[in-house]
């Protein structure tokens, strides 16, 4: 069975299952769901806790197993928790979660909580975890995209009995706080507790609301981002968030040659599929032929009509330009700096992106 993060205490509420398997790269959303089912094993009665940490080829998986047979003379209930960082068992590991998640069926004596990074489509077709799914609960935590942010924020803040303005003032302040923090909802919601130490609803006149002076004070700048959401910035034609995700990725860094690969492989791309169009091939056909999907496949569609072949070829021969110069080598009429060569680089894509015909 599957659960969405949003509909987790619904089900807890509900029952709880003998094995819950958690999958994503979000440390925050993990955190939560899986405190709010520890939380919940608790009151019913899960009183002893087991941690393996699946580290290497050669971790034992016999312990594992073992684990949920072995009751202490004060508990009759168990939670054992396994935490595999990599994502992949292993052949033994992979018939250890089998077995496990077989004997959940029958077993109420011991809750296995499995914690996994964000897994591919491949991974989850494997047969552990198509068993987990059968057999327990999987809950994917799908990172929060920046268009959603500032709502996530708002919610959050909520909880803390905060709100921001009403209108365009309280969207400004929510887009600001989302500039902040982009990246890292870890810190986020560090920074939303943070706010309600400063400015608790008891001691605010007016009621819990913030100003966009107090969060400009208060909120610290801890964005945290990466060359395939500057590839989705630069695509969607955002042209500042586009300059302080460079300066971000600069200030962390991040190797000019993995940016410039990520800005030139999207000129490559829509070269190819615009080639692909122009010898009759409809744009879905074309994009399914250059595996290009999801949030990627939607901007496409979106900036192909936009793109001349010739904006295009002008756009691969500076990718190849500023090539050249993350490797050391200088070109007329362009700066001799990587980073200011992909900033321009950046910029002549997005503006491009942004052309109405």
């Amino acid at each position: 069975m599957q659960v969405a993060f949003a509909q987790l205490d619904n089900h807890l509420n509900k029952g709880l299952k003998s094995l819950y398997a958690i999958h994503g790269d979000e440390p925050l959303l993990a955190q939560e769901a899986a405190d709010a089912i520890r939380v919940m094993a608790r009151t019913q009665g899960y009183t002893e806790r087991t941690v393996h940490t699946v580290a290497g080829a050669h971790f034992d998986w016999s312990e594992v197993l073992a684990a949920g047979g072995n009751l202490s003379l004060f508990a009759d209930k168990q939670i054992v928790e396994i935490r595999v960082p990599s994502g992949k068992p292993g052949k033994e590991g992979s018939a250890a979660l089998q077995q496990l998640a077989q004997q959940s069926r029958d077993n109420d004596s011991t809750l296995t909580l499995v914690l996994l990074p964000r897994l591919d489509k491949a991974t989850q077709s494997a047969a552990w975890f198509t068993a987990m799914e059968s057999f327990g609960v999987t809950l994917a935590l799908t990172p929060v995209e920046r268009n959603a942010l500032p709502q996530w924020i708002a919610q959050r803040l909520a909880l803390q009995g905060l709100r921001v303005a009403a209108g365009e003032e309280g969207q400004r302040t929510l887009q600001f706080f989302a500039d902040r923090v982009e990246g890292n909802l870890l810190a986020a919601h560090q920074e939303i507790q943070k706010l309600a130490l400063l400015y608790p609803p008891s001691a605010d006149q007016s009621g819990g609301e913030l100003s966009f002076e107090q969060l400009e004070r208060a909120v610290l700048n801890v964005a945290r981002y990466d060359v395939f959401k500057l590839s989705e910035a630069v695509l969607a034609g955002q042209a500042e968030r586009v300059q302080r995700m460079l300066d971000g990725l600069q200030a962390e860094g991040v190797a000019e040659v993995l940016v410039h690969y990520a800005l030139s492989e999207d000129i490559r791309a829509l070269v190819r599929v615009k080639d692909a169009m122009s010898q009759g091939r409809p744009l879905p056909m074309a994009l399914r032929e250059q595996r290009i999907w999801g949030v990627r496949e939607r901007l496409f569609e979106r900036v192909l009509p936009r793109l001349s072949a010739a904006s295009l070829a002008e756009l691969l021969q500076s990718a190849h330009l500023v090539d050249g110069i993350v490797k050391g080598l200088k070109q007329a009429d362009w700066p001799a700096d990587p980073w200011q060569a992909l900033h321009r680089l950046a910029n002549t894509l997005c503006s491009q992106c942004n052309v109405r015909k």
